[in-house]
């Protein structure tokens, strides 16, 4: 039968899984920890930021060198990278002993987290087709997302009971079953003749966003005047526009300008750039506020997302085998709306604090959104591209979500009026809500349903 899978493509889907959950859990089971690095390690809010924004900045701007080194070395071989790489920068995260040295690590974290993401999508569309493609996307977007979810919901029991430095050693396990399962795998690598690196785009990318987020983070404490604002900020936009204008240019660009020619491709990546934004704002204000605010212990903060990971493991597969057959559109309308109203109800959240009636609603229903929402998105933009190029397809899709919610978090003292009080609190969950209703809005005006051809799944 068609829905069923090889040997080969169970291990495909399994490596791509665990390749992405590491990737994934450290990049959200470090919100949790906040708090208790802050103690530690000493710092306020542009410290938690920039521990945030570390890795998402060094991810951000290298994922998308991810495709043209998989080109150049081979899919395979730079996932071992990306993976080894990881190990051995989680290990620095778990010693470091000031807040100086984490951050530096985090950074260095994100250029291996980087090499992770887009190689596992691209081995899945490489290895399934049509609707069995959209059901794999499924399966994997349901337990990845579920990682970054459940990642704070793992990280509030090691600080409780252990240590938040353990925190960070909670991916050995993936990442060794990730490298035996491409051991056993034994797929030859493919590498594209005459494929380079573009080099030179990838420096103005990460000087762009390094000195854009730099001036954004430290502007509330020297304001636009200082010339340690400005000036960061000027030489940041001058560099991306700089890599626009590369993209353009360079006979092998690492984000083929060329891409957004497709409507589903750049309405999906816009839409995408609203969502994860939001995503990044609320799991940041809602894992730290309900420890610092509310009072919870880390264990109980985590414990607040679970309803929203359960609902994420049920269902995401049955998503997107369903959006495969009726097309992604519906659900990337209505599923960012359902999240928004999620968001709205923590606007119930008082002094008088109660997670059963103030907090878990908004769970629930964010969780049913978010389920609605991801496995659909990430299809309808991947399928927007001819397979031959998935990988910088999905590179590009993923460096637009780690930008968005590196901006976002970048800008979260305006967002909050400068504190994570109740005030801010709700005026994060306002901002979430509006970022979300713009991603559905978006994605109805922009994106169209594709008629499919059924034709039975084979390995590449």
């Amino acid at each position: 039968m068609a829905d069923v899978m090889t040997r080969d493509q169970r291990l495909v889907l399994w490596i791509a899984i665990l390749a992405s959950f590491v990737s994934f859990l450290d990049g959200t089971v470090v919100t949790v920890a906040l708090p208790a690095i802050q103690r530690e390690l000493g710092g306020g809010l542009s410290t938690q930021q920039w521990v945030v924004d570390a890795y998402l900045i060094t991810l951000g701007a290298l994922i998308l060198v991810a495709g043209s080194l998989s080109d150049v070395l081979g899919r395979l071989l730079v996932l071992r990278i990306g993976l080894i790489g990881f190990g051995i920068t989680s290990i620095a995260i778990a010693a470091a002993p000031t807040a100086e040295f984490l951050i530096v690590a985090r950074a260095l974290q994100g250029v291996a987290g980087a090499l992770l993401v887009p190689s596992s999508l691209a081995l899945i569309t490489a290895n399934f087709r049509d609707a069995a493609q959209s059901r794999a996307i499924g399966i994997w977007t349901g337990a990845t997302t579920g990682a970054m979810i459940a990642g704070p919901v793992l990280g509030g029991v090691f600080v409780d009971l252990l240590s938040w430095r353990l925190v960070f050693l909670i991916n050995v396990l993936p990442l060794a079953a990730t490298l035996l399962l491409l051991h056993r795998l034994g797929h030859a690598d493919h590498r594209r003749e005459g494929a380079r690196v573009d080099i030179a785009g990838a420096l103005l990318c990460t000087v762009g966003l390094g000195g854009s987020v730099f001036a954004l983070i430290e502007q509330p404490t020297y304001g636009w005047s200082s010339p340690v604002i400005w000036l960061p900020l000027t030489i940041g936009l001058a560099s991306f526009a700089g890599f626009l204008v590369r993209q353009r240019l360079a006979a092998q660009p690492m984000m083929p300008l060329d891409l957004f020619r497709s409507r589903n491709f750049w309405t999906g990546n816009l839409a995408t750039a609203f969502i994860y934004g939001a995503l990044s704002l609320n799991g940041f204000v809602v894992g730290v506020y309900l420890q610092q605010g509310a009072g919870l212990p880390a264990t109980l903060a985590g414990l607040a997302s679970l309803p929203s990971t359960l609902i994420m493991i049920l269902f995401s597969s049955r998503v997107g085998t369903l959006a495969g057959k009726v097309g992604p559109r519906l659900f990337m309308t209505v599923g960012p709306i359902v999240m928004a109203v999620g968001a709205l109800l923590l606007l119930t959240v008082s002094r008088d604090f109660s997670y059963w009636w103030q907090v878990l609603p908004s769970v629930l229903v964010f969780g049913a959104g978010l389920t609605l929402t991801v496995s659909p998105l990430t299809s309808a933009i991947l399928g927007a591209i001819d397979e031959s190029r998935s990988g910088i397809a999905s590179a590009v899709n993923n460096a637009v979500s780690r930008v968005a919610g590196l901006l976002v978090i970048a800008t979260l003292a305006t967002i909050l009026g400068g504190s994570l009080d109740l005030d801010g609190f709700h005026r994060a969950a306002v901002v979430t809500a509006i970022l979300l209703a713009v991603g559905g809005v978006v994605s109805f005006l922009g994106i169209r349903n594709r008629m499919r051809t059924s034709a039975p799944t084979r390995p590449a």
